[in-house]
C-alpha cells in the first residue's frame, strides 16, 4: 500500500516522495489513518521501526488543516523525548515533510546543554514543540509558552525517560494539559510503569505492536571476532582499512572508553569522532553532522547516543565492547539492516565475553559467524 492510500494530502505525498520512501513500515500503515481520525495510540516499537513518520505526517496534516490561528506561545502539538539528539532528529522530520505545506507550520527542538534565552525568543509563532521534560518545564516557569492550547500529545521512547528519570517531570507536565486531547504513547517495550502512563493517559488506544527490529536481523551479517583485550585497537583499525570501510558506527561501554577509541583512531589517520552525554550539546550535533554527511569515518557512540543516530543506509557497526543486555545489542545492531538493506554487525568477544555472548545470541535466536582474531597479523596496525 502506498502512502497516498493513507489521506495524506498532496504536499506531504511530494514530501515523502522527494526523501525516497516507497514503502508503508507497518505502524506507518495502522498509525497514520487512526491518528487522523483522532484515537489514542499506544505503539510498542523499536527505533527503526517507521515511528517517527507515522506520527510526525498526520500530526502535519491536521494542524495544516485548521484555519483559526493559534494564540502566540500557545503551541497545538508537544512532543516529549528523553534526548537532546532525539529532539532534534524528530523536529527534522517534522521540517523535511512539511516543506511543501501551503500554510507554513513552524516547529522547534527546545532541550537542555545550550542556552535558554534564544529558545524562548524562538517560540513565538511555534505550533509543533519537540522537547524533553527539564528544559520544557523550565520555558514553562519563564511564562514563555503554555500547554493550555495541546490537541496532540506524543510520548517518545516513554520506557527509555521513565528509566533515565523523568517520571516526576513528565507528571507535572501531564497536569499543565488539557483533559481534551489525543495522547501517542510509543515505547520499545510495554514495562509496568509505561502500562501505568497509558491506563492514565490513553482513553480506549489503539494498540500497535511491531517487533519489525527482530525481523531485520535476517538483513544483517554478524560477525564475531575472538580477540584479546589489547589486540582490540589494532583489530578495528585492521577491519575498518581492511574493508575500506567509509562509514561505521562503533558502541562502546563507557564515556572513557569512546574517547579513547576516536582518539586512537585519529592517531592512525582514520578520521573519528566520539559522542556522548559528557560532551557539549554543539559537539554532539556537529560529530553526527559530519558524520551523516561522510566527512568522518567512524562515530564512537555510547548506548544512550544512540537513540538519536537514525542513518538509512549505514553499511557496519562495530561492538567494540558488548553492552549488558541482549536488548541492548538488538538496539545497536539494528542501525544497519534498514530499509530492506543489508548491512554488517562485528563483535569483538574477549574470553571474558564468551558467555555473556552465548547468552546474547541464545536470546536472540540468531547466531554469529566467529573468527579467532588472535591468528590475523596485526602488527602494521
Amino acid at each position: 500500500m502506498p502512502f497516498s492510500f493513507l489521506g495524506l494530502s498532496a504536499p506531504l505525498i511530494k514530501a515523502i516522495a522527494e526523501q525516497g520512501y516507497t514503502t508503508l513500515y507497518p505502524i506507518q500503515k495502522e498509525a497514520i489513518p487512526a491518528i487522523l481520525d483522532g484515537k489514542d495510540i499506544l505503539g510498542i516499537a523499536q527505533t527503526g521501526s517507521g515511528k517517527t513518520a507515522s506520527f510526525v505526517l498526520p500530526i502535519l496534516e491536521k494542524i495544516q488543516d485548521q484555519s483559526t490561528p493559534t494564540r502566540n506561545r500557545h503551541i497545538r502539538a508537544l512532543v516529549l523525548v528523553p534526548t537532546r539528539e532525539l529532539a532534534i532528529q524528530i523536529n527534522s522530520a517534522f521540517n523535511v515533510f512539511g516543506n511543501y505545506l501551503l500554510s507554513k507550520v513552524k516547529c522547534l527542538a527546545v532541550h537542555g546543554g545550550v542556552s535558554i534565552n534564544p529558545q524562548m525568543i524562538e517560540l513565538q509563532g511555534v505550533e509543533i514543540l519537540v522537547a524533553t521534560p527539564g528544559r520544557l518545564l523550565e520555558l514553562i516557569s519563564s511564562k514563555a509558552l503554555s500547554l493550555s492550547d495541546v490537541q496532540v500529545l506524543v510520548l517518545d521512547e516513554a520506557d527509555k525517560m521513565l528509566n533515565l528519570g523523568f517520571k516526576e517531570e513528565m507528571t507535572q507536565i501531564f497536569d499543565l494539559l488539557p483533559s481534551k486531547r489525543q495522547t501517542l504513547l510509543f515505547s520499545a517495550t510495554l514495562s509496568n510503569d509505561v502500562d501505568s502512563i497509558n491506563k492514565n493517559l490513553l482513553r480506549e488506544p489503539i494498540v500497535i505492536k511491531v517487533d519489525d527490529e527482530i525481523a531485520n536481523l535476517d538483513l544483517i551479517e554478524q560477525t564475531a571476532y575472538k580477540i584479546t583485550e589489547e589486540r582490540k585497537g589494532p583489530l578495528l583499525r585492521y577491519i575498518i582499512i581492511g574493508n575500506d570501510l567509509e562509514q561505521v558506527l562503533v558502541f562502546t561501554s563507557t564515556v572513557h572508553r569512546a574517547d579513547m577509541v576516536a582518539d586512537k583512531l585519529n592517531k592512525n589517520g582514520i578520521k573519528a569522532a566520539s559522542i556522548h552525554s559528557k560532551k557539549s550539546q554543539g559537539t554532539r550535533t556537529a560529530a553526527l553532522s559530519l558524520f551523516k554527511a561522510g566527512k568522518i569515518r567512524v562515530l564512537v557512540a555510547t548506548d544512550l547516543m544512540a537513540r538519536g543516530i537514525d542513518i538509512k543506509f549505514l553499511p557496519c557497526v562495530i561492538n567494540y565492547e558488548l553492552p549488558r543486555s541482549p536488548k541492548d545489542y538488538v538496539h545497536r545492531i539494528g542501525r544497519t539492516g534498514r530499509a530492506e538493506s543489508r548491512g554488517k554487525a562485528i563483535s569483538f568477544i574477549t574470553p571474558e565475553d564468551e558467555h555473556h555472548f552465548k547468552v546474547i545470541q541464545k536470546k536472540m535466536g540468531k547466531m554469529a559467524t566467529f573468527v579467532d582474531g588472535n591468528d590475523i597479523d596485526l602488527s602494521s596496525f
